[in-house]
Protein backbone atom coordinates (compact mmCIF):
# COMPACT_ATOMS: atom_id res chain seq x y z
CA UNK A 1 0.00 0.00 0.00
CA UNK A 2 0.93 3.82 -0.50
CA UNK A 3 0.75 6.23 2.53
CA UNK A 4 0.20 9.82 1.83
CA UNK A 5 2.96 11.74 3.85
CA UNK A 6 4.62 15.39 3.22
CA UNK A 7 6.18 15.38 -0.11
CA UNK A 8 4.70 12.01 -1.29
CA UNK A 9 3.54 8.97 -1.34
CA UNK A 10 5.14 6.28 1.00
CA UNK A 11 5.22 2.18 0.27
CA UNK A 12 4.43 0.04 2.70
CA UNK A 13 4.48 -3.41 3.00
CA UNK A 14 1.80 -5.83 5.07
CA UNK A 15 2.77 -9.15 6.25
CA UNK A 16 0.27 -11.13 7.11
CA UNK A 17 0.90 -13.02 10.56
CA UNK A 18 -0.29 -14.89 14.04
CA UNK A 19 0.69 -12.16 15.83
CA UNK A 20 -0.36 -8.72 17.02
CA UNK A 21 0.74 -6.13 14.21
CA UNK A 22 4.30 -4.52 14.61
CA UNK A 23 5.98 -1.54 12.92
CA UNK A 24 9.38 -2.64 11.65
CA UNK A 25 11.58 0.29 10.72
CA UNK A 26 14.64 -0.56 8.39
CA UNK A 27 18.34 0.98 8.46
CA UNK A 28 20.12 3.69 6.75
CA UNK A 29 20.83 1.95 3.48
CA UNK A 30 18.09 -0.54 3.56
CA UNK A 31 14.65 -1.05 2.77
CA UNK A 32 11.70 -2.89 3.93
CA UNK A 33 12.64 -6.30 2.55
CA UNK A 34 15.41 -6.13 5.60
CA UNK A 35 12.31 -7.69 7.62
CA UNK A 36 11.46 -11.09 5.42
CA UNK A 37 13.53 -12.92 7.53
CA UNK A 38 11.48 -12.03 10.59
CA UNK A 39 8.38 -12.36 9.01
CA UNK A 40 9.00 -15.51 8.06
CA UNK A 41 8.65 -16.40 11.76
CA UNK A 42 4.81 -15.48 10.89
CA UNK A 43 4.71 -12.24 12.43
CA UNK A 44 2.22 -9.29 10.99
CA UNK A 45 4.72 -6.75 10.09
CA UNK A 46 4.26 -3.39 8.86
CA UNK A 47 7.00 -2.95 6.77
CA UNK A 48 7.78 0.40 4.68
CA UNK A 49 10.31 1.63 2.58
CA UNK A 50 11.45 4.51 4.24
CA UNK A 51 11.46 7.80 2.12
CA UNK A 52 14.60 7.87 -0.18
CA UNK A 53 14.86 3.89 -0.71
CA UNK A 54 13.19 1.39 -2.33
CA UNK A 55 9.71 2.26 -4.12
CA UNK A 56 9.59 5.17 -1.56
CA UNK A 57 12.55 6.53 -3.37
CA UNK A 58 11.01 9.33 -5.09
CA UNK A 59 9.88 11.01 -1.34
CA UNK A 60 12.31 13.83 -0.84
CA UNK A 61 13.74 14.57 2.58
CA UNK A 62 15.28 12.99 5.67
CA UNK A 63 15.97 13.29 9.22
CA UNK A 64 15.30 10.86 12.32
CA UNK A 65 12.17 13.27 12.90
CA UNK A 66 10.34 13.22 9.59
CA UNK A 67 11.11 9.34 9.39
CA UNK A 68 9.18 9.05 12.72
CA UNK A 69 6.53 11.41 11.69
CA UNK A 70 6.05 9.23 8.72
CA UNK A 71 5.25 6.57 10.88
CA UNK A 72 2.48 7.97 12.87
CA UNK A 73 0.96 8.77 9.29
CA UNK A 74 1.64 4.89 8.80
CA UNK A 75 -0.34 4.41 11.84
CA UNK A 76 -3.03 6.11 11.10
CA UNK A 77 -3.29 5.29 7.36
CA UNK A 78 -4.04 1.65 9.39
CA UNK A 79 -6.19 2.83 12.07
CA UNK A 80 -3.65 1.80 14.38
CA UNK A 81 -4.29 2.93 17.68
CA UNK A 82 -0.81 1.58 19.12
CA UNK A 83 1.70 -0.68 18.22
CA UNK A 84 4.62 -2.49 19.13
CA UNK A 85 7.81 -1.13 16.96
CA UNK A 86 10.80 -2.57 16.59
CA UNK A 87 13.79 -0.89 14.74
CA UNK A 88 17.27 -1.83 13.00
CA UNK A 89 20.16 0.47 13.23
CA UNK A 90 18.84 3.71 11.82
CA UNK A 91 15.58 2.45 12.31
CA UNK A 92 16.18 1.89 15.79
CA UNK A 93 17.06 5.73 15.95
CA UNK A 94 13.85 6.71 14.31
CA UNK A 95 12.00 3.97 16.80
CA UNK A 96 13.61 6.06 19.92
CA UNK A 97 12.05 9.59 18.81
CA UNK A 98 8.76 7.59 17.35
CA UNK A 99 8.62 6.26 20.87
CA UNK A 100 9.62 9.61 22.54
CA UNK A 101 7.31 12.31 20.95
CA UNK A 102 4.27 9.65 20.95
CA UNK A 103 4.26 7.32 23.52
CA UNK A 104 0.60 6.87 23.11
CA UNK A 105 1.33 5.30 19.70
CA UNK A 106 4.11 2.88 21.40
CA UNK A 107 3.37 -0.55 23.59
CA UNK A 108 6.31 -1.63 23.28
CA UNK A 109 10.01 -0.93 21.99
CA UNK A 110 12.50 -3.63 20.37
CA UNK A 111 15.74 -1.62 19.43
CA UNK A 112 18.10 -3.76 17.04
CA UNK A 113 21.77 -2.66 16.93
CA UNK A 114 20.63 0.84 17.31
CA UNK A 115 19.08 3.49 19.08
CA UNK A 116 21.75 3.99 21.63
CA UNK A 117 24.68 5.86 21.53
CA UNK A 118 27.49 4.16 19.31
CA UNK A 119 31.29 4.95 20.49
CA UNK A 120 32.67 4.49 17.43
CA UNK A 121 30.26 8.11 16.28
CA UNK A 122 32.39 9.54 18.68
CA UNK A 123 35.79 9.32 16.44
CA UNK A 124 33.06 10.22 13.49
CA UNK A 125 34.28 13.37 11.48
CA UNK A 126 32.16 14.65 8.55
CA UNK A 127 35.03 13.23 6.34
CA UNK A 128 35.07 9.86 7.70
CA UNK A 129 31.38 10.21 7.70
CA UNK A 130 31.36 10.55 3.87
CA UNK A 131 34.06 8.01 3.10
CA UNK A 132 32.32 5.51 4.96
CA UNK A 133 29.07 5.96 2.18
CA UNK A 134 31.40 6.33 -0.79
CA UNK A 135 30.66 2.88 -2.00
CA UNK A 136 26.81 3.41 -2.20
CA UNK A 137 27.12 6.45 -3.44
CA UNK A 138 29.45 5.19 -6.50
CA UNK A 139 27.16 2.01 -6.69
CA UNK A 140 24.37 4.63 -7.82
CA UNK A 141 26.72 5.78 -10.81
CA UNK A 142 26.22 2.41 -13.23
CA UNK A 143 23.78 0.30 -13.73
CA UNK A 144 23.62 -3.45 -12.58
CA UNK A 145 21.99 -6.62 -12.86
CA UNK A 146 20.79 -8.45 -9.62
CA UNK A 147 23.48 -11.09 -10.08
CA UNK A 148 26.25 -8.38 -10.52
CA UNK A 149 24.95 -6.09 -7.36
CA UNK A 150 24.35 -9.33 -5.15
CA UNK A 151 28.13 -10.29 -5.71
CA UNK A 152 29.58 -6.96 -4.53
CA UNK A 153 27.34 -7.15 -1.35
CA UNK A 154 28.57 -10.64 -0.84
CA UNK A 155 31.78 -9.65 -0.49
CA UNK A 156 30.80 -6.11 1.29
CA UNK A 157 28.49 -8.55 3.99
CA UNK A 158 30.87 -11.75 3.98
CA UNK A 159 28.51 -13.26 6.65
CA UNK A 160 25.28 -13.31 4.11
CA UNK A 161 24.21 -16.39 2.52
CA UNK A 162 24.36 -15.54 -1.08
CA UNK A 163 21.99 -18.52 -2.20
CA UNK A 164 19.56 -17.81 -0.13
CA UNK A 165 16.13 -16.23 -1.91
CA UNK A 166 15.34 -13.94 0.37
CA UNK A 167 18.81 -12.34 -0.29
CA UNK A 168 18.29 -12.00 -3.82
CA UNK A 169 14.77 -10.72 -2.94
CA UNK A 170 16.65 -7.92 -0.70
CA UNK A 171 19.18 -6.81 -3.24
CA UNK A 172 16.47 -6.99 -6.14
CA UNK A 173 14.45 -4.26 -4.16
CA UNK A 174 17.30 -1.93 -4.13
CA UNK A 175 17.16 -1.83 -8.16
CA UNK A 176 15.21 -0.14 -10.64
CA UNK A 177 13.76 -2.07 -13.60
CA UNK A 178 16.49 -0.80 -15.95
CA UNK A 179 19.25 -2.15 -13.09
CA UNK A 180 19.92 1.57 -11.17
CA UNK A 181 20.32 2.04 -7.62
CA UNK A 182 17.02 2.98 -5.65
CA UNK A 183 18.36 4.83 -2.95
CA UNK A 184 19.01 8.74 -2.50
CA UNK A 185 22.11 10.15 -1.94
CA UNK A 186 20.98 13.10 -0.59
CA UNK A 187 18.75 11.53 1.84
CA UNK A 188 21.38 8.52 2.74
CA UNK A 189 24.29 11.21 3.98
CA UNK A 190 21.49 13.30 5.85
CA UNK A 191 20.07 10.36 7.31
CA UNK A 192 23.30 9.26 8.23
CA UNK A 193 24.37 12.41 10.04
CA UNK A 194 21.66 13.02 11.90
CA UNK A 195 22.41 9.60 13.59
CA UNK A 196 26.22 10.00 13.97
CA UNK A 197 26.02 13.79 15.25
CA UNK A 198 22.32 14.21 16.20
CA UNK A 199 21.22 13.35 20.31
CA UNK A 200 18.89 10.10 20.62
CA UNK A 201 16.11 11.15 23.39
CA UNK A 202 17.00 7.37 24.64
CA UNK A 203 16.94 9.04 28.30
CA UNK A 204 13.33 9.26 27.82
CA UNK A 205 11.99 6.44 26.92
CA UNK A 206 8.88 4.96 29.38
CA UNK A 207 7.90 2.12 27.49
CA UNK A 208 8.84 -1.52 27.79
CA UNK A 209 12.03 -1.56 25.67
CA UNK A 210 13.84 -4.65 24.53
CA UNK A 211 17.79 -4.29 23.00
CA UNK A 212 19.17 -6.73 20.80
CA UNK A 213 23.56 -6.50 19.83
CA UNK A 214 25.28 -8.14 17.27
CA UNK A 215 29.03 -10.19 18.90
CA UNK A 216 30.66 -8.02 15.60
CA UNK A 217 30.23 -5.43 13.56
CA UNK A 218 31.19 -6.06 9.76
CA UNK A 219 32.28 -9.97 9.39
CA UNK A 220 33.83 -12.07 12.31
CA UNK A 221 36.13 -10.53 14.77
CA UNK A 222 35.42 -7.00 14.09
CA UNK A 223 34.76 -4.75 17.06
CA UNK A 224 31.06 -4.90 17.67
CA UNK A 225 28.50 -1.48 17.61
CA UNK A 226 28.21 -2.07 21.46
CA UNK A 227 29.90 -4.48 23.87
CA UNK A 228 28.08 -6.60 26.36
CA UNK A 229 29.47 -3.86 29.19
CA UNK A 230 27.99 -1.40 27.36
CA UNK A 231 24.78 -2.98 26.47
CA UNK A 232 24.50 -3.62 30.61
CA UNK A 233 25.40 0.56 31.39
CA UNK A 234 21.96 1.43 29.40
CA UNK A 235 20.45 -0.82 31.56
CA UNK A 236 21.59 0.53 34.63
CA UNK A 237 20.04 3.82 33.36
CA UNK A 238 17.17 3.32 31.81
CA UNK A 239 14.96 1.82 33.95
CA UNK A 240 12.43 0.39 31.80
CA UNK A 241 15.25 -1.28 29.26
CA UNK A 242 14.46 -5.04 29.47
CA UNK A 243 17.42 -7.36 29.97
CA UNK A 244 20.03 -7.07 26.67
CA UNK A 245 20.28 -9.74 24.29
CA UNK A 246 23.76 -10.46 22.55
CA UNK A 247 23.62 -12.55 19.40
CA UNK A 248 26.59 -14.65 19.16
CA UNK A 249 28.75 -15.15 16.25
CA UNK A 250 26.66 -12.24 13.81
CA UNK A 251 27.47 -8.92 12.34
CA UNK A 252 25.33 -6.00 12.76
CA UNK A 253 23.17 -7.13 9.40
CA UNK A 254 23.35 -10.20 10.41
CA UNK A 255 21.06 -9.58 13.28
CA UNK A 256 18.12 -9.74 10.92
CA UNK A 257 19.61 -10.73 7.66
CA UNK A 258 20.52 -14.16 8.51
CA UNK A 259 18.34 -17.00 9.67
CA UNK A 260 20.59 -17.59 13.13
CA UNK A 261 20.24 -14.00 13.53
CA UNK A 262 16.73 -13.22 12.84
CA UNK A 263 15.49 -16.19 15.01
CA UNK A 264 17.10 -14.72 17.58
CA UNK A 265 15.57 -11.37 16.84
CA UNK A 266 12.61 -12.95 16.24
CA UNK A 267 12.35 -14.53 19.45
CA UNK A 268 12.77 -11.02 21.53
CA UNK A 269 9.97 -9.37 19.53
CA UNK A 270 7.77 -12.07 20.56
CA UNK A 271 8.26 -11.54 24.14
CA UNK A 272 7.88 -7.42 23.46
CA UNK A 273 4.46 -8.49 21.41
CA UNK A 274 3.03 -10.33 24.90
Amino acid sequence: MFVPVAGGDLAVEIHDGDTPPALAIHGVSGSRKLWNWVAAHHFSLIAPDLRGRGDSFEVPGASIRQHADDMVRVLDALDLATVTVCGMSMGAYVAVDLAVRHPDRVRTLVLVDGGFPMPAHAQMTEELLSAAFAPQLAARERTWTVDEYLGVQAVVNPLIDATDPLIHEYFAHDLTADGHLRLSADTLIADATDVVFGTSRWQELTVPTWFVHAEWSTGPDSPPAYTVEQAQEFRTVLPVLREPVLINEVDHGGTVMTRAGAAVTAEVLAEALK
